[in-house]
């Protein structure tokens, strides 16, 4: 039983160090406009807010979306404001996309880890 308590233990002191990497991959992303590379975090589906789109979307539904969006609006900059999770267990990043011709779009992402693997639960990208 002290065993069992000792990982656990070392399973929730690293999982945070986990979930932090893995934004940074998601950012990475975004800052990127790479709509592809971002749409490997997606499960089968994602809840999407694009400007003043909102929706649930497949995979692919959302990666075409969002390379338009990208097309549209090429990524200056990506700036974290805020992160943190909750006790369920899920992850959440705010931020700001900074677009080359000036526009800020507020941008907010929740994610949970399954099985070690990142599933973007909802990603929203709103005029600010």
């Amino acid at each position: 039983m002290q065993k069992i308590k000792k990982y656990f233990f070392l399973l929730l002191l690293i999982t945070p160090l986990f979930a932090f990497d893995l934004i940074d991959d998601i950012s990475k992303s975004i800052r990127n406009g790479d709509a592809h590379q971002l749409s490997t975090f997606f499960g089968n589906s994602i809840d999407l807010t694009i400007v003043d789109k909102e929706n649930i979307y497949s995979k692919a539904q959302a990666e075409l979306i969002l390379k338009d969006f990208f097309s549209k609006n090429p990524p200056k900059s990506f700036n974290i404001l805020h992160k943190g999770s909750s006790p369920e267990g899920t992850h959440y990043v705010i931020g700001h996309l900074i677009s080359v011709s000036g526009k800020t779009f507020r941008t907010s992402y929740h994610f949970k880890i399954n099985d070690g693997k990142i599933i973007l639960l909802e990603l929203r990208l709103e005029p600010k």
